[in-house]
């Protein structure tokens, strides 16, 4: 085999094993706060960076970052926390004037793939409501909601075991 094709191959392999992907951006309303979810997959234990910024007026607002200076008055009102595989964005006390385009941000180092970069457009008039944390969303099995579930059904004599 051609060592050219050789090593290609490999760096192909490399980068599919070790990228990141964002893999679905959301926004809803939690009370009168702004909730932006950056879902993302990560294949690596390296440390991720991110930066959510708005783009409204033909100019970006950075609202909260880690890979540069974010603006005052947005990063006041906004908390980012993050999990496994989700960075959150909350925007509190939101309004019209907040209306924008919200943009996710991921780097990862060490990354082939370079910056992963998804963006919404939000309305205030048209987001949703968000959904309560529901076991189901949390990929729990049927077999362990099940199992959990039993005594209640007990309780109220509806399986007899």
């Amino acid at each position: 085999m051609n060592p050219t094709i050789s090593i290609a191959v490999i760096l192909t392999v490399l980068q599919a094993a070790h990228c990141q992907k964002i893999k679905e951006l959301s926004a809803c309303l939690l009370g009168q706060n702004l909730r932006v979810d950056c879902r993302y997959e990560n294949k690596t234990a390296n440390p991720l960076t991110y930066e959510f910024s708005m783009f409204k007026d033909n100019r970006k607002h950075v609202i909260q970052t880690t890979l540069s200076v974010p603006e005052n008055t947005l990063k006041a009102r906004s908390d980012v926390t993050l999990s496994k595989d989700l960075l959150c964005l909350q925007l509190f006390d939101f309004t019209t004037a907040d209306e924008g385009t919200y943009i996710c941000e991921l780097k990862i180092t060490g990354d082939y793939t370079g910056n992963q970069i998804k963006n919404i457009t939000v309305i205030k008039d048209k987001l949703e409501k968000c959904a309560g944390i529901s076991l189901l969303i949390q990929n729990t099995s049927w077999l362990l909601l099940l199992l959990l579930s039993l005594p209640l059904l007990q309780a109220v004599d509806f399986v007899s075991l």
